[in-house]
């Protein structure tokens, strides 16, 4: 445990050269908060419109980047908010469950989770085709989509041997699919799954990109439905993906070895991308975070007193601390949205991005409904 915080954690010095930026995120998070409080009790004569928090720092965050701008001197802060903070946020969540919760959901979310994986590599290589992509964006167009987002794309991309642009173009499109699922998915869930919000967590685990978006999707739904249990069960289904890229990158290795052995590869690698380093981190720190703050949750419900004060205080602080955190990083992962970036990468990646993410969606949703019916 000591070794994961301190993974998740920088050094002081850091977080010195980060403050403006950090100060940025939380200043525009409790904004968002006041904002979406104003809206909910329809202050200024304004109709009733409750939304999440969550979902109103995202979208001023968009809105501030695209409008007024991100100042240089902030930069360095809101990266350390998008990727630190708010991946501490997502570990912390791991104190809403036990192992017997947790593998409970895991079972449950497996068969979707495997076939909305499946769905997207084997949709994402037939319309890279399709729509004229080259097949090596349009792998990491559908490792993005099938399993984690943003990490999967990096993780990825040296292995396959992918330009600059490539990746650049993939990870755009992940970053506009999934904040377009994230901010509308949250609605779809409250129209089907109101009565369950562990299938409503499924739903969004299993159908938008990354972990980042997942998380911010299903506490937008946990907020503005007053369902907590959402958030759990987005979680553990958003892992079963994650861990998927630990099988999925050795074996594009391997396959990326044979196909150059054999003279098939026409475009040799850059430089620094001649292949997967062998210090490469296949499983992200914060996912073993995640699952060790399960652990501690678990041991310490089993101990004698776990339903006292102390121990009762000490989850209740984890539970503020997450989404606190959540919400800054959230707040960061708006301000990083920028229309004009996406404008640039073309029609044939976008198209190719958008057709694989709704195929995606729309398998999770009806194999989620199918779980629904049978639960039932």
């Amino acid at each position: 445990m000591p070794g994961l915080l301190r993974a998740l954690i920088p050094p002081w010095a850091s977080l010195r050269q980060a403050a403006p930026g950090i100060a940025v995120a939380v200043a525009l998070a409790f904004l968002a908060r006041a904002i979406a409080d104003a809206l909910a009790h329809g202050a200024a004569g304004l109709p009733r419109l409750p939304l999440s928090p969550v979902m109103c720092a995202v979208v001023l965050g968009m809105l501030w980047r695209n409008t007024l701008g991100v100042p240089g001197w902030a930069t360095s802060g809101l990266k350390w908010a998008m990727h630190q903070l708010l991946r501490t946020g997502i570990a912390l969540v791991g104190l809403r469950l036990t192992l017997a919760g947790a593998g409970s959901i895991a079972l449950t979310a497996l068969p979707v989770a495997l076939t909305c994986l499946t769905v997207a590599l084997l949709a994402g290589f037939a319309l890279a085709r399709l729509f004229g992509v080259g097949a090596r964006l349009g792998a990491l167009l559908a490792i993005g989509t099938a399993v984690c987002g943003c990490t999967a794309v990096v993780a990825m991309s040296p292995v396959i041997r992918a330009r600059h642009a490539e990746t650049a173009f993939a990870v755009t499109c992940v970053v506009l699919f999934g904040c377009a699922a994230m901010l509308c998915y949250p609605w779809v869930a409250g129209r089907f799954f109101a009565a369950s919000p562990v299938h409503a967590g499924i739903f969004l685990g299993t159908a938008i990109h990354d972990t980042s978006q997942v998380i911010g999707a299903a506490l937008m739904y946990s907020q503005q439905a007053h369902a907590p249990a959402a958030l759990a069960a987005a979680s553990v289904a958003k892992l079963l993906r994650n861990l998927s890229i630990a099988v999925l990158v050795p074996l594009a290795a391997w396959l990326a070895r044979r196909h150059a052995a054999g003279g098939g590869d026409e475009h040799p690698a850059e430089p620094r991308h001649a292949g997967l380093a062998p210090h490469a981190q296949l499983v992200p720190t914060f996912v073993l975070a995640f699952l060790a703050f399960i652990a501690v949750r678990t041991a310490g419900d089993a101990l004698p007193g776990a339903q006292g004060a102390l121990w009762q205080a000490v989850v209740h602080s984890g539970y503020t601390a997450s989404d606190l955190f959540l919400t800054c990083g959230m707040t960061a992962v708006g301000l990083s949205v920028s229309f004009i970036d996406m404008w640039r990468i073309g029609w044939r990646p976008l198209a190719a991005g958008l057709v694989v993410a709704s195929l995606v969606g729309a398998c999770s949703l009806m194999l989620t409904l199918t779980l629904l019916h049978f639960a039932h």
